[in-house]
């Protein structure tokens, strides 16, 4: 919401009474009962479309995740990292912040977490796309990268799974990028994403907000760097262990971006 600078009690005046007019008309169409939004749907869509297409995927990114403690104060943490996929089935993220530094690595055979801090690392064999990688890691492994959601071939089918309502809020420029602006509601979480306006639809910011945690606290990524359609190198997918130590793989759900003490402490 924006907001009217001091320069004159008649220029406040005026300028609340513009701002809380404006404010009215923007609420009470955000606030509409849910609908469905072809427009959205079909930004989506295109997105998800665009992605699929692109054999060779390498990016760039900063994150943010938000807990809220027991006395309702929100923390928030950052990390950046980078990611590398050559559809179908090879794929190397990684992702550096205050409490940890890993990589996952999968060549289509299998899967490896190395936590580089840690010296350490976890393997699991796995065969298949993407796709299933993503879901293996969030059902057996309870490892998740919100995130994640944007790499996947259907990415339309798995994020308007639980669409309540959707918006095409309108335009706005992330790193200098105009974008379009894409606001959507579901049972349990509200997420907005900004795509690439024009012929590159490509992702810019994604924002989750989960309502079902005391204090709403949201995970933001911002993406940058996007480059498609480049070959990978061929060690681009091989891990080499050097001196790290081979673990559990539960042991590596420990390798968060929040420290233990605070991801315990969060409301729930």
């Amino acid at each position: 919401m924006a907001g009217t600078h001091p320069i004159a009690r008649r220029t406040r005046r005026a300028g609340r009474a513009l701002i809380c007019l404006l404010g009215t008309g923007l609420l009470s169409g955000l606030g509409s009962p849910a609908r469905a939004d072809e427009e959205a749907m079909q930004l989506l869509k295109k997105t998800s479309d665009y992605l699929a297409s692109q054999q060779t995927i390498s990016m760039k990114f900063d994150s943010d995740i938000e807990i809220v403690t027991p006395s309702l104060q929100k923390i928030q943490f950052a990390s950046s990292g980078e990611a590398l996929l050559n559809r179908p089935d090879k794929l190397r993220l990684t992702r550096q912040g205050g409490y940890s530094d890993v990589e996952l690595i999968f060549d289509g055979a299998t899967v490896t977490l190395h936590g580089k801090n840690a010296n350490a690392y976890a393997q699991a064999p796995f065969t298949g796309t993407i796709d299933g990688l993503v879901d293996k890691l969030r059902t057996e492994f309870a490892v998740d990268a919100p995130g994640a959601d944007l790499l996947l071939a259907d990415m339309f089918k798995q994020l308007s799974a639980d669409v309540l309502d959707g918006k095409h809020i309108g335009q706005g420029v992330v790193n200098g990028v105009e974008c379009e602006h894409l606001a959507f509601r579901g049972p349990e979480v509200d997420w907005q994403l900004w795509v690439e306006a024009g012929s590159n639809p490509v992702p810019r910011k994604y924002v989750i907000t989960s309502k079902m945690v005391t204090g709403a606290p949201q995970y933001t990524l911002r993406i940058k760097d996007w480059r498609s359609g480049l070959p990978a190198q061929p060690d681009a997918f091989v891990f080499q262990p050097g001196e790290a130590k081979r673990v559990d793989v539960k042991e590596a759900a420990g390798w968060d971006e929040v420290p233990p003490a605070e991801n315990k402490g969060a409301a729930q």
